[in-house]
């Protein structure tokens, strides 16, 4: 209808809206022109930041003197948070679309600065020259006040470093474009491993000067497993050598050969329901105190072996040639009485195999471990170590179940308890369903340095979003040894047919953990065997036998279900003689399942 036949008040209500609808027009307007002028801001600050990143990192032996980078660091990331934290970028969070990708950039700079201005800045304010050079001996010694003075700000930065990540986690990236959720995803990664760094930070930081000695001298046992031998948590036990620190100072005591430990006709502490499983070996010989996937229980059967042998230790430390590779890439190559030299190279197959084919009596192949012991003990502890890499070996030889500790000290076990230096049994969380997957030498000999095994975890059906789940675990087993091994190897590697095995033949003794809640559904071994087992803390454990000439494989195939919203998978392996094969396998809800 023409205006002119409108009445007064319609006409004026017509214009109101009129001028409503061009205002909301030009607000919105503007609005995303401040939007995006502060997103490009912040995100030029972000891209800053990340720039600056990499000098704070290679400034990681002295956080001190890193503050200042650390400061201009926190300048970009807290103004890219102010640029996504109005009113208006808040508002315009709830628009379709738009909305979730605003959200997340905010999201990705608030957790950002809190990372920065609450692990990095507090830190290095206390650190006053501490780097990772505060890990290295000064004339045989650590000084373990640098560690009691970050103690505090160590386990705050943690914390907001937790924090952090569990609000990145929390983004749902469905609604992202691509670019955004890579982004995410990369940040997220970041923090997580900034969470992990000051987790590790705070609990050495608690536990070090104690154990150290600060507070008197303390007494600590080291096992060294022989991964060519193997046991549920690596390898045989092949000699213990007991520890003091006192004041940071740390000595090492004369090595145990564990065949020369006495013998029990049972075991001598309880097994629990691990006796189901390995009846009484695990407590009536010291070689045998991994074959319990516990390290707890593990620790407990060592002391107590030791305390029989006239040796009182208040924590127990395990670790293996392979952990040994590592940390010689700290030290570098080592000189022994032999002539030989040990490198990260040859470390773990000179000291699993070689020794065994040069050297027939096991009063030689003792005397070359504890050297090789004691040259990486001198080395570590008299300086000349490059710091970087020390931390570095620490942390793979943790993160892959090589190197344990445990302490009869209630608080000092508590730190402990929730890290990968526990040496745990696996768990399900809320995300992520664990199997334990574990060998055990059924041969009496060194052959397993020549089995391969190759373990894969994954998902059935997966990603429609119906449940039950079923989880898939696959193990093959294959034994590399020299098709004339029974001939070729000396006795003390192929065991020379004891235990009712041939020369030359492998013989495993395999247990699978089963995720707790799943059910099996399928359990087949390639040659047709059948499984025994039992139950262990409400587990269910299915074992089995392997029995491999050379050059034959055998697998083992798991199909387990249930009732779950889990997504992630892993199997924890038993660690092998071989650095390149993970103790870790892992898959995801997202991936195709072991045959994709």
């Amino acid at each position: 209808m023409p205006e002119t036949f409108l009445p007064p008040a319609a006409r004026t209500a017509g214009r109101i809206v009129l001028w409503i609808a061009v205002a909301a027009i030009v607000l919105a307007v503007l609005a995303i022109g401040w939007i995006g002028v502060r997103g490009f801001l912040a995100y030029s600050h972000l891209a800053s930041a990340q720039e600056k990143a990499p000098a704070i990192a290679e400034q990681i032996g002295d956080l001190s003197a890193a503050s200042d980078a650390i400061d201009e660091l926190a300048g970009h990331t807290g103004q890219a948070r102010e640029l996504t934290s109005d009113p208006i970028w808040q508002g315009a969070e709830g628009v379709p679309w738009m909305g979730p990708q605003l959200a997340a950039v905010a999201d990705v700079a608030e957790a950002l600065d809190e990372v920065v201005t609450g692990t990095a800045k507090p830190i290095a304010a206390v650190a006053d020259g501490f780097g990772v050079e505060a890990f290295i001996p000064v004339d045989g010694r650590i000084d373990t006040a640098v560690f009691a003075a970050l103690a505090e700000p160590a386990t705050g930065a943690a914390d907001v470093a937790t924090r952090a990540q569990a609000e990145l986690a929390d983004i749902d990236r469905a609604p992202l474009v691509a670019p955004l959720a890579g982004a995410v995803d990369d940040v997220d990664a970041l923090v997580s491993q900034v969470a992990s760094g000051t987790d590790a930070l705070a609990r050495a930081s608690a536990l070090l000067p104690t154990m150290l000695g600060s507070d008197g001298p303390r007494d600590h046992l080291l096992l060294v497993q022989n991964n060519a031998e193997w046991r549920s948590l690596g390898g045989i036990v092949g000699a213990a050598t007991p520890l003091r620190a006192d004041a940071g100072r740390i000595e090492l005591g004369e090595q145990v050969a564990a065949r020369d430990v006495e013998q029990y006709a049972d075991s001598i502490l309880d097994l629990g329901e691990y006796a189901a499983i390995y009846q009484a070996k695990p407590g009536r010989f010291l070689q045998n105190v991994t074959q319990v996937p516990d390290f707890a229980l593990t620790a407990e059967l060592s002391r107590e072996f030791m305390a029989r042998e006239g040796v009182d230790v208040s924590s127990v430390i395990s670790i293996d040639p392979v952990a040994l590779s590592y940390l010689l890439e700290a030290t570098g190559p080592l000189q022994l009485p032999t002539g030989d030299e040990l490198t990260s190279e040859n470390a773990a197959q000179f000291l699993m195999n070689e020794v065994y084919l040069r050297y027939d009596d096991p009063d030689a192949q003792d005397a070359v471990f504890a050297s090789a012991a004691a040259a990486v003990f001198q080395a570590l502890t008299t300086g000349g170590v490059d710091p970087g890499a020390l931390i570095g070996a620490l942390g793979r030889a943790g993160t892959e179940h090589r190197l344990l500790l445990w302490s009869a000290d209630e608080r000092e076990q508590q730190i402990l308890a929730e890290t990968t230096l526990a040496g745990a049994p696996p768990r399900n969380d809320d995300d992520t369903a664990r199997f334990g997957v574990y060998f055990n030498d059924g041969t009496g000999s060194k052959m397993d340095y020549y089995i391969a095994p190759d373990v894969q975890v994954g998902w059935s059906g997966c990603g429609t979003g119906s449940t039950p789940r079923t989880l898939d675990l696959e193990v093959t087993l294959t034994n590399d040894a020299p098709a004339d091994a029974r001939t070729s190897l000396p006795e003390y590697i192929t065991g020379g047919g004891g235990n009712g095995v041939p020369a030359g033949i492998t013989r495993t003794v395999g247990e699978i953990y089963l995720p707790e809640g799943f059910e099996v559904t399928t359990a087949l071994i390639s040659t047709g065997r059948g499984f025994a087992g039992g139950m262990v803390d409400g587990r269910q454990v299915l074992a089995y036998t392997v029995d491999l000439e050379p050059g034959q494989s055998e697998t083992v195939t798991i199909s387990v279900r249930a009732d779950t919203d889990i997504t992630e998978a892993e199997a924890w392996v038993t660690p092998t003689a071989d650095a390149k094969v993970s103790p870790v396998v892992r898959n995801s809800c997202a991936g195709a399942g072991i045959l994709g």
